[in-house]
């Protein structure tokens, strides 16, 4: 099954790091929006959780505000191990 993954994120960020590159591991396509690049995408991660704070994912409409501490459900939610 395809899920709908995008990932707000900035280069500094380790728990953005670890999203991707568990996304990228598992061969599950997301979208990258780059919050230091696009004010409009800041303006998104704000009206999803009503605080400036990346990562902010949304899968399959589901938004995750973080991702380390979201890993299980997450991990459930696409199907995929933890691991």
């Amino acid at each position: 099954m395809d899920h709908s993954i995008k990932i707000y994120t900035i280069p500094t960020c380790s728990d953005c790091a670890f999203a991707k590159r568990y996304f990228g591991e598992r061969g599950l396509p997301y979208t990258e929006l780059k919050c230091e690049e696009e004010e409009a995408y800041r303006r998104e991660v704000w009206e999803l959780t009503g605080k400036q704070v990346v990562p902010t994912l949304v899968i399959d409409g589901q938004v995750f505000v973080g991702f380390a501490d979201h890993l299980s459900e997450i991990a459930a939610l696409t199907g995929q191990s933890q691991n």
